[in-house]
């Protein structure tokens, strides 16, 4: 008896061992676990998505556009120059009388005309709306840029949460084997204890049911980390049946500083597009009133006309030569239109200087919340590392007494459960912690593969 007492003795430290194993470390996968793959660290994650990522590839697309569009030609600072061509043949039928002589009559008389012209025009002033187009079209190319820039920082703080959402399903799927293997052991002993009289039935069938309802939780966790490893790879534009594995841990980064984070959130993209946007707004005020203004502008270019006729008084008629002159238009009454849409523009101004100041109110309030979250969070991390050491050490003492016979299954049942709880309690703060490291380096575009 003494014999099998320090078997189950033995037995038991075994059992202890195996659930010492803490979130950040990688015990033996179980065969619920998901399909291991080869390994994807989070640098290579976030240089797929830059890589891969649709909503980069658009805004790219964009840039383009506008780099395009952001020339003195759009803006009409250069002239603009036509060759015109026609041959015109016109078959009349005519009939003449003349003071003297007799009246004349022709059918089918037939006419050819032809123009050839080359045509030019230059604007000289027309109330400074050139110069202001030139600007405007530079100011939305750098608006491009800047949501591009935006648009990078979207996908690293997307892909990042989507990694670390993957690690935390799986995390929990480590303290759940954990779990899973005491129950297991736990069965085992009390079948070992049975076989010499010293268990009963009702020990075996809770444990056995306490072992069926941890299963049942761990199939059900490896259904939500699959669902999170799909949605980091949609967010990766890879191949959704992909067998990946991630990275076992979720580092904090504990040195970001306010300060340095209020100066660099004046540098976000969002906010410099902002600006920008109201720049366009004023310089499209000044391209409205240009058009209250007089224009002037120099025309230039040459004439070819020949003509032939079958009759009349002219049979042939041939004109070439260059021509160039200066051209006015002087706005004297639209309805007070040009007064209206130069109100309207002066209102979109407005506008856009109140969504400016919304938009950096709420990026500091989210800033702020985000910070405050980061402090909280990572003082939650140390208290939950504390009582993750605890409960496994409560955990180990509970499986001790319970070989020497001084604890009960529903002892060990809820060291178990408080083993799991402290685990998951870990793992979410962590990662909450890592969320607000995230979203301040995102507010602050501070994000880099």
């Amino acid at each position: 008896m003494k014999v099998l007492f320090n078997s189950l003795l033995l037995f038991s430290f075994s059992l202890v061992a195996s659930a010492q194993t803490a979130p950040g470390t990688t015990p033996a996968r179980s065969p619920a676990g998901p399909t291991p793959g080869p390994v994807l660290t989070l640098h290579d994650a976030l240089t797929t998505a830059l890589k891969n990522s649709l909503d980069i590839q658009i805004s790219q697309t964009n840039v383009e556009v506008q780099n395009l569009r952001n020339n003195a030609g759009f803006a009409g600072a250069l002239p603009n120059v036509a060759l015109n061509a026609s041959n015109n043949v016109i078959i009349n039928n005519t009939r003449q009388e003349f003071n003297a002589g007799d009246p004349r009559a022709a059918t089918g008389a037939r006419s050819t005309q032809y123009n050839v012209g080359l045509a030019g025009s230059y604007l000289l002033y027309n109330g400074g709306r050139v110069v202001a187009t030139r600007k405007r079209l530079d100011e939305l190319a750098q608006i491009s840029q800047l949501q591009l820039n935006s648009t990078v920082q979207n996908v690293l703080a997307d892909v990042s949460l989507k990694y670390y959402a993957v690690v935390q399903q799986q995390r929990y799927i480590r303290t759940l084997e954990a779990s899973v293997e005491v129950s297991r052991q736990k069965l085992r002993l009390i079948d070992a204890r049975q076989s010499v009289g010293l268990a009963n039935n009702a020990d075996r069938f809770q444990a056995q049911l306490d072992l069926n309802a941890q299963l049942l939780t761990q199939q059900q966790q490896v259904l939500a980390a699959q669902q999170a490893t799909a949605d980091l790879l949609r967010a990766l534009t890879l191949d959704l049946n992909q067998a990946v594995a991630v990275e076992d841990t979720i580092p904090v980064d504990r040195s970001l500083s306010w300060a340095e984070l209020q100066g660099a959130l004046d540098k976000n993209p969002d906010l410099l597009a902002a600006d920008r946007q109201v720049r366009v707004n004023e310089l499209i005020e000044r391209e409205t009133r240009a058009n209250r203004y007089p224009s002037f502008g120099l025309n230039a270019g040459t004439n070819f006309a020949r003509s032939q006729n079958a009759v009349g008084n002219t049979l042939f008629n041939q004109s070439y030569g260059p021509y160039a002159g200066l051209g006015l238009s002087v706005p004297v009454y639209t309805g007070g239109v040009n007064k209206k849409l130069v109100d309207i523009a002066r209102l979109n101004t407005r506008t856009t200087e109140l969504q400016r100041e919304t938009l950096q109110r709420n990026y500091r309030l989210n800033a702020l919340k985000a910070w405050e979250s980061y402090e909280k969070q990572l003082s939650l991390v140390t208290t939950a590392e504390q009582s993750y050491t605890t409960a496994r050490q409560l955990l180990k003492l509970v499986q001790m007494r319970l070989d020497a016979g001084l604890s009960t299954l529903v002892d060990v049942k809820l060291a178990q459960q408080s083993f799991e709880d402290a685990g998951y309690r870990l793992v979410n703060y962590r990662y909450a912690a890592k969320s607000a490291e995230i979203t301040l380096r995102q507010l602050a575009a501070l994000l880099t593969p």
